[in-house]
């Protein structure tokens, strides 16, 4: 059979190369996409009398038929016709006739495709967004769980400062925030009508191109027609939010894998969200979280990937630009379903508290504590800097802890120590004092809450 565009050729294409070229083992996928462009097209070359509303009409019904099928899987497409354009303009024909041929007046597949495209990462982007915001209400009410639970902070992967767990939880809701910030902001590039733009240069057709966008819901029409055809910077910019989302799920995923070992005994997943060894009979595994962490690295290659086929391509459209489809499916995928995994996993996540407190109690984390109160009492913080971490090797070489010396022995570093040092040294009042703005006492960890809720409403 030949193809639809096949009148200047003379020889049928090698089987190897159809096979190679086409696209539509994965560009089916905007089968919907396709024909929603279409329909929009059709009605404004029937309003602009470039064909007549019958045949607009007509084209419209056979083309809504042609989106039933499908979705029934009725429609079988063929490597023949390459690509999705291909494949539902020859079954339009095969629906209504020759006027079918006429859908294709005043566009090309290059304008076509890059439309598809952008109808198709706009709703993405949106469904993303609500899974987005279920991964951040799953920290919220964990937070809110657990103001006053308290657990070591660290800087290095050393204990560092004691911290609410509420505060820690809620660091990934304003990184969360921020992705969607990102995600949303990129809605201004990913909301502009490439149809219209023809091949390269526009039609000589009296089209209406800000009439397409109106029907199809878009911001703007590209002003060049050919920036129109070869942007691929809108489907860039969705990959590379979609990677610092995923470094986002990656770091949290790292935390509740360390969280929930032995070592740590922090937190433990639900058996519904781990997995157990074919050997080992008493393993729990934290098998998706370890996953998530891997997805990132699948991710960001599909960001460098699309980097390298657009890095020397020269203007306009190259079917180098037929590779920008699969990485941005895929990194959709990868999205939708990291994301559907993992807020129902922090959801069902038990906190171990006791084992938290445990941990602050058996550290030296709450030795800045100590400079602080010398600092209070009037000592340089450098000089008191010093006297504590002389203070800690003592306890360390006593095998002590910093709450359990005795005022002979604080006293014998500094006349300024008095009895008071032990409440200062107590966990919740070392939390509780750090009430500056954003910091972890309970009082700013409750108003951060009431920032979380007012940014998921």
């Amino acid at each position: 059979m030949s193809k639809l565009w096949g009148g200047r050729f003379t020889k049928e294409t090698n089987t190897i190369v159809e096979q190679e070229t086409a696209s539509i083992g994965f560009d089916q996928q905007l089968a919907n996409e396709d024909i929603r462009g279409s329909l929009a097209h059709a009605q404004m070359l029937g309003e602009c009398g470039i064909i007549t509303m019958e045949e607009a009409e007509q084209i419209q019904t056979g083309l809504k038929t042609i989106q039933d099928k499908i979705v029934q899987g009725q429609v079988e497409f063929s490597v023949e016709h390459e690509d999705i354009h291909m494949n539902v303009e020859k079954l339009l024909i095969e629906e209504i006739g020759a006027v079918g041929g006429k859908l294709h007046t005043g566009r090309s597949r290059n304008d076509q495709v890059a439309t598809d495209m952008h109808l198709y990462l706009r709703d993405k982007i949106q469904a993303i967004l609500a899974l987005l915001t279920q991964v951040q209400e799953a920290l919220y009410e964990q937070a809110q769980a657990n103001v006053e639970t308290i657990l070591p902070g660290y800087t290095h992967l050393q204990r560092a400062q004691p911290v609410s767990f509420a505060h820690h939880l809620l660091a990934y809701f304003w990184m969360f925030q921020r992705d969607k910030e990102r995600l949303k902001d990129s809605q201004k590039r990913v909301n502009g009508l490439p149809l219209g733009a023809g091949a390269l240069a526009g039609t000589t057709f009296p089209i209406n191109r800000e009439r397409v966008a109106e029907l199809l819901d878009f911001d703007f029409v590209y002003p060049n027609s050919m920036d129109a055809v070869s942007d691929r910077d809108f489907i860039l910019e969705f990959l590379s939010d979609a990677s610092i989302l995923m470094t986002h799920i990656s770091r949290l995923s790292e935390e509740l894998i360390i969280w929930g070992s032995q070592e740590f005994q922090f937190i433990e997943l639900d058996d519904s969200f781990s997995t157990g060894s074919s050997i080992m009979p008493q393993k729990k595994n934290p098998d998706v979280p370890e996953l998530l962490r891997a997805k990132t690295g699948r991710v960001n290659g599909n960001l460098v990937g699309l980097l390298t086929v657009l890095k020397g391509l020269p203007l306009a459209y190259n079917k180098d630009m037929q590779e920008d489809k699969e990485g941005m499916f895929d990194t959709v995928r990868t999205l939708d379903a990291s994301l559907s995994m993992l807020a129902p996993m922090i959801e069902t996540m038990t906190v171990k508290t006791a084992h938290m407190r445990q941990a602050v109690t058996q550290d030296y984390s709450n030795a800045t504590d100590i400079a602080d109160y010398l600092a209070t009492k009037g000592m340089p913080f450098r000089e008191a800097h010093d006297i504590i971490g002389k203070i800690v090797i003592y306890a360390i070489e006593q095998g002590k802890y910093l709450l359990d010396l005795n005022m002979d022995e604080y006293t014998g570093f500094s006349a300024l120590f008095e009895e008071d040092i032990y409440d200062i040294l107590r966990p919740e009042h070392v939390v509780s004092a750090r009430h500056s703005q954003g910091g972890t006492g309970f009082e700013q960890v409750e108003e951060q809450l009431q920032q979380a809720k007012a940014a998921l409403q």
